[in-house]
């Protein structure tokens, strides 16, 4: 049966198709649902002149920002009325429930409507500067930026970096994970319809060991921004320091989920649930590790336990399915392998452990939760998909000191009915992020981005809109007189 092929966005329109093409699997499924470009080193450094020449000859960078504000605001109500469309290829690509997809994507168009307001309202400033000067501050965009999104969240985190980077006023070229491209080459051409100049976005792709290392290595970027695991960046790093290219990295976690005393069994479950199991684990937030106060631990495992054998895991297209599909064999391996791990090291499985599948076919991992030890590598590195610790703890301290035991830093939760535990907690975690009675919670105002081996640099926000831009400093001077190498100097001032 032949496959769909979806070539590059480049210049406005779909380029002619490589002669290396790579299919895109169904996770659920095992079956190939489209094919896409394995863009070469020749063609990516192309791509990156032709990105130059269209962001030095001005048709984006110099636009203001009421201009900016309506591309993007137009491209966040197309977005909106194609939720749907975007839905059904997020779920056939990604594996995961088409219930998750529906809520995730339909606050998708927010992040856009957010950077263009951004772009609309965003002010520079003066400074207090001595004297009779003026200083204006003014920021401008950086150039041509890479940005490098994942499979977990394709849609998500392309809008989010692509979103604060158009805004500003960048000129963007996009490798979307070969593994879940479609629903990114897709903005492609919602974004020429809402108006963004040709060759302004371009949406490239490939193996990210091929055409990621070849875009991320090309000396003209001006910022690298990846989301991704800590050897992606290592791969990268090297080079771009030596070709002064800033990065801005999101590079995983090993969330914990402190489950304090004052908290009621059955919502300390809940909040286990949601935070561990969303994506089938495989977000970097994915609540990991559970934290849970020795004063509820064996009540809260008996009827997690229970909870977690009662999970529906499923065909991502049944609305009725809470877990779907991890995205590939390897995937699979990589929980299989942490399992084997954490029971050699003493771990004892309380349900799940193994690979599943529906009708045969599809890479599925059973909901798994297994009582473990902090130090355990189940409790230190990250898995990305769902195979949980479970940690006793007996006391507030404990539980602070645990969940600052590992090298990353991006997102906690701290559950809790007694806030001023909750706060007292809350500020001694070493995270990014940190919830309070809640997880996963997001918003394109709130910065996002981790400590530690969990990156730098932010998502979100104003920070993540001033990340891709530079600042101008314009002193203009209307009073102190140039008189330094006169005879008799009057007035003279050096700085």
């Amino acid at each position: 049966m032949s496959i769909p092929h979806f070539s590059n966005w480049v210049n406005g329109e779909h380029a002619t198709a490589t002669p290396v093409r790579i299919p895109v699997i169904n996770p659920a499924t095992e079956t190939p649902i489209a094919s896409i470009d394995a863009t070469a080193r020749e063609a990516v450094d192309a791509i990156v002149t032709s990105c130059l020449e269209t962001f030095h000859s001005g048709p984006w960078s110099q636009s203001d920002g009421s201009e900016r504000f309506t591309v993007l605001s137009t491209a966040a109500r197309l977005l909106r009325a194609s939720v749907p469309e975007f839905v059904e290829l997020e779920t056939r690509q990604t594996g995961r429930p088409i219930r998750e997809m529906r809520a995730q994507l339909a606050r998708i168009p927010e992040w856009l409507e957010y950077f263009a307001s951004l772009a609309r309202v965003h002010e520079g400033r003066v400074t207090p500067f001595k004297g009779p000067v003026v200083n204006t501050l003014t920021r401008l965009p950086l150039g041509v930026v890479a940005q490098i999104t994942p499979y977990n969240h394709p849609l998500l985190i392309a809008t989010k970096k692509i979103g604060a980077a158009l805004a500003a006023g960048n000129v963007v070229i996009v490798k979307a994970s070969e593994r879940a491209p479609l629903s990114v080459l897709r903005l492609g051409a919602l974004f020429k319809e809402a108006g963004l100049p040709d060759g302004v976005l371009q949406i490239i792709n490939g193996y990210g060991y091929e055409t990621g290392k070849f875009l991320c290595e090309n000396p003209r970027l001006a910022r690298i921004d990846i989301t991704g695991g800590l050897g992606t960046y290592r791969a990268i790093a090297a080079v771009a320091a030596q070709n002064m290219v800033p990065i801005t990295a999101e590079l995983g976690g090993k969330a914990p989920v402190c489950l304090l005393p004052s908290l009621d069994v059955h919502q300390a479950v809940k909040a286990a649930l949601f935070a561990s199991f969303i994506a089938s684990g495989q977000t970097c937030v994915t609540g990991s590790r559970l934290l849970v106060h020795a004063d509820i631990y064996e009540e809260f495992t008996a009827l997690l336990e229970s909870r977690v054998r009662a999970l529906r895991v499923g065909d991502p297209f049944d609305v009725r399915s809470q877990i779907g599909a991890v995205i590939s064999r390897e995937a699979v391996e990589r929980c299989a392998g942490f399992v084997q791990r954490a029971v050699q090291q003493g771990g004892r499985v309380v349900c799940g452990g193994h690979a599943t599948n529906i009708d045969g076919r599809g890479f599925f991992f059973e909901p798994t939760i297994i009582e473990t030890r902090p130090d355990s590598d189940l409790a230190c590195n990250e898995v990305f998909g769902p195979v949980i610790a479970l940690l006793k703890c007996e006391s507030e301290e404990q539980v602070i000191r645990v969940a600052n035991g590992t090298s990353f830093a991006l997102g906690a939760s701290v559950w809790s009915n007694d806030f001023a535990q909750a706060h007292r907690v809350a500020a001694k975690i070493e995270a990014g992020i940190v919830w309070i009675n809640g997880h996963h919670l997001n918003d394109p105002s709130s910065p996002w981005g981790g400590f530690k081996d969990s990156g730098m640099g932010k998502e979100n926000g104003q920070e993540a809109y001033e990340s891709y831009t530079k600042v101008k400093s314009t002193v203009m001077n209307y009073g102190v007189p140039p008189v330094w190498f006169d005879d008799e100097p009057a007035e003279a001032r050096y700085g």
